[in-house]
């Protein structure tokens, strides 16, 4: 028995055949309970954010309306708006470059898949080859699925619109799971305008999703074990953990996990274990640990919608209209004129897509769900072991040529130097070379196996942010067996860099195995 799902606000739709009724208040009401959500939740659980790796955040959550303000500082919400400044700018039909363009030239920093997206960018790797796994090591990251909400919040009741958006948005700083993160929270949120019970909207969602993708697999592995477990959401906690924690090709080995589905699963027992329940979804959205700003604020977005703005708690509301027309930083959006944009996009997609408008109420052509192509960014590969460049003179895998200077108390090898040259020797599939991107970095060319595979510029400068510990180079999907990777610096650069150098760290190697959800 479902406990209280169903116990939220009418729903003001009127469901006629494969139409829907919803007046222009009720949508627009709706739109800004989904932003609304978005804020309140990103501030609620912000000064969580990675604190619980691996662990339930157990900690006193102190978080009063007033922090909401706090929301107008986060990429959960400037990234996205600065994407629909895109769509105000260039039109519904933009290119896919000029979004990448957007987010490479912006006054913001990123991170994991955005960020590469950005480097891609300035090293003339566009969509969709940005968002590729050889081009881009967070392919499966959280990026798109933080980012994807005005996509759901403007397609009320049209899961094939919002995916087929999210198709070609994600791709261009995401690849399969990666992509899906995205194209399942914009359906949760198509599918929340239509009806009020929690488990009914994730699992007509999913529908958009294709049935053997991971991200899939992991909602389905939730909603499983609520419908035999809806008392404790902290057992649905512990069998994530248990069964899916290791799938991370991101930063493997560790604790810190920022794979979208992972995270998805978190904001779906927030849902299903919070019934409907404002304060609840955002308590135990945020206690699942990992990026537990970003997990809350999605769900709660998702009850902004099925509610309403109107719904939600008078000092919530409150907190939301002082701050109304106060722009987030980087944009030239508030959260009113980003209710009305959406509002605008929604009418218009609306119409587009066979509705109609008349002076108080829009008549939507409603959709089912049809799933994305299939799509899977590491297939088999699983993480094998990291190597340390600090042990290279006792670590064999390392051989280093010519003059490479400590850096970072011996951590880093570094050098500007034309010739030197570092071998990373290993056994497996792949690997991933972990560096530096940084204003003074340089060019160097990288051989695997004795074939010359490209060069590397490892120049950032960007929004003033530099990275010491990121993915300089990666290779995949070769042979299982043992491999070489040759980097050999150039001793040269862009014209906007300070000098050649080339900083090495580390090393993760892959190899092919079984993932650890399709073990147990």
């Amino acid at each position: 028995m479902k406990k209280g799902l169903g116990l939220l606000m009418p729903l003001f739709l009127m469901a006629c055949s494969q139409q829907a009724t919803i007046s222009k208040d009720t949508l627009k009401d709706k739109i800004a309970g989904g932003w609304a959500g978005k804020m309140i939740g990103v501030s609620y659980g912000l000064p969580t954010e990675f604190k619980a790796l691996g662990k339930m955040y157990e900690d006193s959550i102190h978080w009063t309306p007033v922090r909401v303000k706090d929301a107008l500082w986060e990429d959960d919400l400037y990234v996205q708006l600065t994407l629909m400044d895109v769509m105000d700018k260039h039109g519904m039909q933009a290119e896919q470059k000029k979004y990448q363009e957007a987010l490479a030239i912006a006054e913001f920093r990123l991170w994991h898949a955005n960020v590469q997206t950005r480097k891609n960018y300035f090293d003339s790797i566009f969509p969709p080859q940005s968002g590729q796994p050889e081009f881009n090591l967070h392919a499966d990251d959280i990026d798109f699925q933080i980012e994807a909400d005005y996509i759901g919040f403007m397609c009320p009741g049209m899961p094939q619109t919002a995916n087929k958006m999210a198709d070609y948005m994600g791709h261009i700083m995401n690849y399969g799971d990666g992509v899906y993160g995205g194209a399942f929270v914009a359906s949760l949120y198509s599918e929340a305008y239509l009806q009020n019970d929690i488990r009914s909207v994730i699992e007509k969602a999913l529908l958009s999703l294709p049935a053997e993708s991971g991200y899939r697999r992991i909602i389905e592995d939730v909603i499983a074990f609520h419908q035999e477990n809806p008392d404790d959401w902290t057992k649905c906690w512990q069998m994530l953990e248990n069964k899916w924690a290791r799938a991370n090709i991101c930063n493997p080995g560790t604790k810190y996990n920022i794979d979208a589905k992972l995270n998805g699963a978190y904001i779906v027992i927030g849902l299903l274990y919070g019934e409907g329940d404002i304060n609840k979804t955002l308590e135990i959205s945020t206690r699942c640990g990992q990026d537990s700003d970003c997990n809350p604020s999605n769900a709660l977005a998702v009850l902004g919608i099925i509610k309403g703005f109107s719904a939600f708690p008078q000092e919530y509301r409150e907190a939301i209209e002082k701050i109304g027309d106060k722009p987030f930083v980087h944009t030239n959006y508030s959260f009113n004129k980003a209710v009305e944009r959406t509002a605008d996009y929604a009418e218009k997609l609306i119409v587009e897509n066979g509705g109609k408008v008349t002076e108080d109420s829009y008549s939507i052509v409603l959709q089912e769900p049809v799933a994305l192509p299939m799509e899977d960014a590491f297939p088999n590969l699983v993480y094998s072991k990291r190597a340390a460049i600090v042990d290279a003179d006792k670590d064999s895998c390392w051989t280093l040529k010519g003059n490479w200077q400590d850096a970072e108390n011996g951590y880093v090898k570094y050098s500007e130097q034309a010739g030197d040259e570092i071998m990373f020797t290993f056994e497996g599939t792949g690997a991933s070379i972990e560096g530096w991107w940084v204003k003074n970095g340089g060019k160097a060319d990288v051989y695997v196996d004795g074939i010359f595979k490209r060069t590397i510029d490892c120049f950032y400068y960007y929004a003033k942010q530099e990275h010491r510990n990121i993915n300089i180079f990666h290779i995949l999907n070769l042979e299982e067996g043992k491999h070489t990777i040759n980097i050999v610096v150039k001793g040269e650069k862009r014209e906007e860099s300070e000098g050649c150098a080339i900083g090495v760290r580390g090393a993760i190697v892959f190899k092919n195995g079984t993932k650890s959800y399709d073990a147990i």
